[in-house]
């Protein structure tokens, strides 16, 4: 029951920390699509003067190039964009497939880490070497992907509809009509398109934050600057959450556009895959492309984090908290015994 009730804890605290930051994820999500080319020529008009890789210059595509960097606004402003233009619901949309992500991939990753930590830690000493921490968080963390990749597809659709013009949004209903819509429409395989991004970030994320996390605050504790409590938590996992955001920000970039790319029958679809889309992303608008929307990651990172740690560590504190009641009820028998038998000794002596 230990290993199904470490899936159950784990998937309960993503789910909570999901929803509560989910405005912030679709923040980073439209970010990120930012100065994305929009036709098969589109690109050439998106580069960053001072970044991309420019090969030629005219007055015409000078102002091109002004008006694409001047497009550019940051996680506040596109917020208030999103709030003013398409009211204070669209700031969640795409929360039901969040929840579904969020059961099927964090719970599947959770569970597997915190089975294999407890596999691999050493009962002597009770720790684990860094390296097997990577090592399970990048097993956990490819197997919940690959699970819960059809869930993240519907979630970043749904995410970015609305920066599209009316006429080309899929306006999807719900998880669920996404899901079926995308297989009706585009085949089961679509399902699963960025898969290989989507496997990569999540062992980088799950490597980055589950290890450094416990890293971390081992760390603390045996430095002797806290004591093992929420002060504690909250610094380890969010200092894992910056790690995990550092990280994981240009696989995740290039994973959302896959994602979101429409692919018409008959035409050549925006990016062929994941190298392609980097590559195009690059050239187009310089490498820094690649760390769009990473004040929002950090801003949903890091309270996310927080979340999910500190709700599993305060079940941890109260399990911890909770003597064994086999040994306690064996040390009070030891203690009386010895207790008697000096009180026996000490008559003896008297007499």
């Amino acid at each position: 029951m230990g290993g199904v009730k470490s899936f159950i804890e784990g998937g309960i605290a993503s789910i909570v920390a999901g929803c509560s930051t989910h405005p912030l994820d679709l923040i980073k999500v439209r970010m990120q699509l930012q100065g994305e080319a929009q036709g098969p020529n589109a690109a050439a008009q998106n580069l960053r003067p001072s970044l991309a890789f420019q090969t030629n210059s005219t007055p015409s595509s000078t102002v091109r190039l002004r008006q694409a960097t001047a497009a550019r606004i940051g996680p506040l402003a596109t917020g208030i964009r999103i709030f003013k233009t398409e009211g204070f619901r669209a700031l969640f949309s795409g929360v039901s497939a969040t929840v579904l992500r969020q059961t099927l991939y964090s719970t599947t990753r959770m569970g597997i880490y915190d089975i294999l930590k407890h596999k691999w830690t050493d009962k002597e000493t009770n720790t684990m070497p860094l390296a097997s921490k990577i090592l399970a968080g990048l097993i956990a963390g490819g197997i919940g992907a690959a699970v819960g990749n059809p869930a993240d597809v519907a979630m970043v659709r749904m995410q970015a509809d609305g920066r599209l013009p009316l006429s080309q949004r899929r306006n999807y209903t719900s998880v669920v009509d996404a899901l079926a819509r995308m297989t009706k429409q585009e085949g089961i395989t679509s399902l699963w398109r960025g898969s290989s991004m989507t496997v990569n970030r999540a062992m980088l994320v799950t490597a980055s934050q589950l290890a450094s996390y416990d890293q971390i605050k081992e760390t603390i504790l045996a430095k002797g600057w806290m004591k093992d409590g929420l002060c504690t938590h909250v610094v380890a996992s969010f200092s894992a959450g910056f790690v995990a955001a550092v990280v994981s920000n240009p696989v995740d970039v290039i994973k959302t556009r896959v994602m979101n790319m429409k692919v018409v029958p008959g035409q050549r679809p925006p990016y062929t895959g994941a190298l392609d889309c980097a590559m195009k992303t690059v050239k187009a608008e310089g490498p820094m492309a690649l760390y769009k929307g990473f004040i929002p990651t950090i801003s949903r990172q890091g309270p996310f984090t927080v979340v999910l740690f500190v709700t599993l560590e305060q079940e941890l504190g109260g399990k911890r908290k909770r003597p064994n009641v086999k040994v306690t009820q064996s040390l009070e028998k030891h203690h009386n015994y010895s207790k008697n038998r000096h009180n026996k000794t000490t008559a003896q002596k008297r007499f």
